[in-house]
């Protein structure tokens, strides 16, 4: 390890080995290799001068990268592409005179920066459903344990601890819906010349249009791809790193929320994130149990809903066919933001697979604030029992009042029930109220919700993507 320059906390402690390679030289620069490959065949398939010896040279040469040649050439000449041509004819001798043959930089460049994002949205979606798996499975363990629900943060009426992983999931699977579709319309480049227009391909085939047609359908296929865009300048349009960000930033954004939602439960002490038997949660404070890995997940998020502006910029600042100040930026933005959203995945898979639920907090805060919940039920039983509904409104929400301020003013239990017992306008016992004290009485249709959002939504998606369940993620610290 170097210490004395320095590393991408995104590489160091965040983003797994497998993202990592994705992004790396080895991947970058063998994918170009394959890419003057396809182009060598396609070409002799269309009837090019070019021979089986020279491409089975470059295939000899496709995963050994010759990088000392290549560095000392740029140094010379200044431009990456070329340098990488240079290095590759001096082990390709004979191949030497045709690698590269008609086309301009962005055809290595561009398609695989296509081919990257395309893996490496791949891997996200492979996390992303098992988040959404492991989040299912929670919401059917708790589906029927009432919990206190909350809205502007103030006690509401109940819901269940099921219920509320659901709304979770609800939103992962929006961004799984968004990932599909953008995977769906990546088309590579293909190979359009300097300006978009093929100009070089009339000349080396003579102006056989019909040949110049197959030229993008058949690197294509070579690819694995099933279609290059229909028109370009030099590069592809940048609006789709727009899009392949905003993706991003989605699944950023649904993991920032539930993230959120850990934190403040666990300060209240009822879900706490995987906690080991060694860690430390303070430095100073040993007792300390801090939700780190929930903390992480925010602040990794913040940086990627801000990195995904830097393509939208890029976007609107091309000029023309094409300008280089693109270049810079997306090496960092792309990258880091796929390398930060596949750390934030797999710390969700690493708390949600974790996550502990303490059902006596949980009860105790909800019988805490019950009461208050139940004076609907308990007005409707006074009025039964001969009381007026209008009246009983009133006192209910007098006593209410009163009830609060002992909780707030004096720190003393919520003295509701014994207040209403002891007003006779109700003409209801203690022991009568307490049966109103039932949670399940008041958390609607959350178990049905669940199951039915368990089955009807969430299992079909786990169905169509079977093959891609049983990650478990390891985090690095």
């Amino acid at each position: 390890m170097n210490t004395n320059i320095y590393q991408s906390p995104l590489s160091e402690r965040y983003a797994s080995r497998e993202m990592q390679y994705i992004f790396s030289q080895d991947k970058k620069f063998t994918t170009w290799r394959r890419l003057w490959i396809a182009l060598a065949e396609t070409e002799q398939e269309l009837g090019l001068a070019i021979t089986d010896e020279q491409i089975a040279e470059m295939k000899a040469h496709q995963d050994d990268i010759n990088y000392d040649v290549a560095k000392a050439r740029e140094k010379v000449v200044r431009h990456d592409v070329m340098s990488h041509v240079y290095a590759y004819g001096v082990q390709c001798p004979k191949a030497k005179p045709i690698i590269h043959l008609g086309a301009t930089s962005c055809y290595v460049g561009d398609n695989t920066d296509i081919i990257v994002m395309t893996e490496a949205l791949r891997l996200v979606k492979k996390k992303l459903v098992n988040v959404i798996a492991q989040l299912a499975d929670f919401a059917q363990t708790y589906k029927d344990l009432p919990t206190l629900a909350f809205t502007h943060f103030q006690p509401a009426q109940p819901t269940t601890v099921g219920k509320r992983a659901t709304l979770w999931a609800q939103e992962f699977l929006m961004d799984l819906e968004d990932l599909d579709y953008v995977l769906s319309t990546m088309k590579l480049l293909g190979c359009k010349g300097t300006t978009g227009t093929q100009a070089s391909f009339l000349e080396l085939f003579d102006g056989d249009q019909e040949k110049i047609d197959r030229i993008d359908p058949l690197i294509a296929e070579k690819m694995g791809f099933s279609s290059c865009v229909a028109v370009s300048g030099q590069t592809y349009s940048r609006k789709t790193d727009t899009r392949v960000l905003n993706v991003l930033a989605g699944i950023a954004a649904s993991a920032h929320k539930m993230s959120n939602d850990i934190r403040l439960l666990q300060h209240l002490k009822e879900v706490e994130e995987p906690f080991e038997k060694t860690q430390i949660g303070s430095s100073a404070m040993a007792y300390k149990r801090n939700p780190m890995r929930s903390e992480r997940i925010a602040s990794l998020s913040r940086y990627v809903l801000t990195d995904a502006l830097n393509p939208a910029v890029t976007s609107s600042c091309q000029w023309f066919e094409r300008t280089l100040d693109d270049s810079a930026n997306k090496r960092l933005s792309i990258p880091e933001g796929f390398l930060a959203v596949d750390g934030i995945l797999d710390l969700c898979l690493n708390v949600t697979d974790g996550l502990k639920v303490y059902p006596k907090v949980i009860e105790k805060h909800l019988m805490e604030e019950l009461p208050f919940m139940a004076t609907e039920n308990i007005m409707m039983d006074a009025v039964k029992a001969g009381g007026d509904r209008q009246e009983l409104h009133e006192r209910i929400r007098e006593l209410s009042m009163e009830a609060g301020r002992t909780v707030k003013e004096e720190g003393k239990p919520n003295n509701l029930l014994e207040l209403i017992a002891a007003d006779p306008a109700f003409n209801l016992s203690l022991e009568d109220l307490k049966k109103s004290m039932e949670p399940s009485r008041y958390i609607g249709r959350s178990k049905e919700q669940v199951e039915r959002f368990v089955s009807e939504v969430v299992q079909p998606v786990l169905d169509e993507n079977k093959e891609l369940l049983g990650v478990k993620a390891e985090i690095n610290v």
